[in-house]
This record gives structure tokens, sequence and C-alpha cells, in this order.
């Protein structure tokens, strides 16, 4: 790798890694630890590639949702978190309200596959549509939609306080469950 290869890396990486490092805990379900492993094995790998990478942050992209579905296919024994149950309202004014939602969207993610995980945060997270979903874990369109209704329905029953009319406008980057399209 030549030196200015090498400065342009450096910059990516300096550039995005906290957005990758989102995306990655978002794919992992919080657990900081594999989230940051997940980022750094991509980086490895478009390392090698660097220059013939036309979308750097593009290939990490896939990369780290290719490394994910390798994960699940792994077989381990699942291990689901478990948390104390969310507060019964949101009604508080003063500015918590969104804090409160992102702390329960975060826990009710971490207690789905994490399959189910990855198909909800490539369509409502990356706003992915179901083909790009489907191209970027290769698997097809419907497969995509059925585990995205599984999702959601299994998500609504985790956390149903996501579905409801007032949370649906506040939810973050679209996530609304309340007339998800399934």
């Amino acid at each position: 790798m030549d030196p200015q290869d090498h400065e342009r890396f450096r910059d990516f990486v300096d550039a995005r890694w906290s957005a990758l490092l989102r995306l990655a805990n978002l794919l992992t379900g919080g657990d900081r630890h594999e989230a940051e492993d997940l980022v750094q094995t991509a980086l490895m790998k478009a390392l090698g590639r660097w220059r013939h990478i036309e979308d750097p942050e593009g290939y990490v992209r896939k990369v780290m949702y290719r490394h994910q579905i390798s994960r699940w296919r792994l077989r381990r024994p699942h291990r689901e978190a478990t948390f104390a149950a969310p507060p019964e309202s949101f009604g508080v004014t003063d500015g918590t309200s969104a804090a409160d939602l992102r702390i329960t969207v975060r826990q009710a993610l971490t207690r789905l596959t994490s399959r189910q995980r990855t198909v909800l945060v490539l369509r409502y997270f990356e706003d992915l549509s179901e083909t790009e979903v489907a191209a970027a874990l290769g698997c097809s369109v419907g497969t995509v939609r059925s585990t995205t209704h599984r999702s959601l329905a299994r998500l609504r029953k985790l956390a149903p306080e996501l579905g409801s009319t007032e949370q649906a406008t506040t939810t973050p980057n679209s996530m609304s469950l309340k007339g998800a399209r399934t």
C-alpha cells in the first residue's frame, strides 16, 4: 500500500468510525465489544482491497452485514438478554422521553434474534428497500418480507409501547412500528 492510499484509508477511518460503530452496535444487539470487533474485521478486509474499492463506505457496510450473517449461521446457542420491564408511560416532558424511547427500542432489538435484528436495522435504520436488503443479505425479497413481518410482530410483543400513536412520531430514524411496511 503506498503512502497516499494509507493516508486515504486513515482519513476514512477517522471520519466514519463512529457511524460504523453505531451501525455495528445495532447489528450486534448493543454488545460494544462485538460491535468493535465487527467494525475492525470489516476495516481489515477493506484494507486489503483498499486500492480497488470505489465506494469505501458501502464496501465496509456490506462486509459488516455479511460478517454478521456468518455469525448467526454458526448455530451457537442463542443467548437472550434479560432486562427490567420498561416504564409504563413516556409522559415526561423534560426531554427524557426521547432517551427513554431510544433505550426501549435498543432493549427490544437486543431481545430479537440476530437475523431479525439485522433485517430491521437494514430496513428501518439504514432505510434500505426490501430489494436492497435481499441483495445485501444474499436472500430473496420474500425472505426479507417474511422476516420483517415476524420481527415487527415480535418487537411489538416485546415492547407494546412502541406501537402507540405518540411514540410512532418520535421514533428515531423513521422506525415507526405503527403502519410500518412489512
